[in-house]
């Protein structure tokens, strides 16, 4: 029998509807490889679960040679969503989610809810202001994305031997 749609003749027994042919569908050689978990947590924006965040991350990074790194990262993105966007409002909240990748990489995600994010240069003795220049000096990757209505989710990623 012929596939209509290409003209080239299908295996004895094979129909020339595809959806029929459930034997053909491809499949992954090997076992199938679970992804890897993601760990997510909301906590309540107030300036205490910065610290709650960060112990968060070091029970899913215990042992890891990255964890002091990640830990400063999200510490400061924690902080931000605290201090800079609506999640400081009333009964406001931000998210963190932890990947930790097979091949070894991590990524961190915090999640606030929304606002404007404006520049604001760090005067050379002020004791803050430098706190994404940090997270990219200490990544591999960093980014934002979101908008100011819907919220805003900063990530990082480091290599995780």
């Amino acid at each position: 029998m012929a596939g209509p749609w290409i003209g080239l003749a299908l295996p004895a027994g094979t129909s020339a509807r595809p959806w029929e042919n459930l034997s053909m569908i491809a499949r992954t050689a090997g076992p199938a490889v679970a992804a890897p978990p993601v760990r997510t947590r909301v906590f309540p924006a107030a300036p205490a679960q910065a610290r709650e965040a960060r112990r968060f991350l070091a029970g899913i990074l215990t042992d890891s040679p990255v964890a002091d790194d990640a830990i400063t990262c999200l510490s400061e993105l924690a902080t931000n969503a605290i201090v800079h966007s609506r999640s400081r409002q009333a009964a406001g909240n931000f998210t963190v989610r932890a990947e930790i990748r097979v091949g070894g990489g991590l990524r961190v995600e915090v999640q606030d809810q929304g606002g404007a994010w404006t520049a604001h240069p760090a005067a050379p003795d002020a004791s803050e202001g430098r706190g994404l220049t940090i997270v990219a000096s200490l990544t591999s990757d960093w980014g934002r994305t979101g908008d100011i209505q819907d919220g805003w989710t900063v990530w990082f990623e480091m290599n995780c031997p």
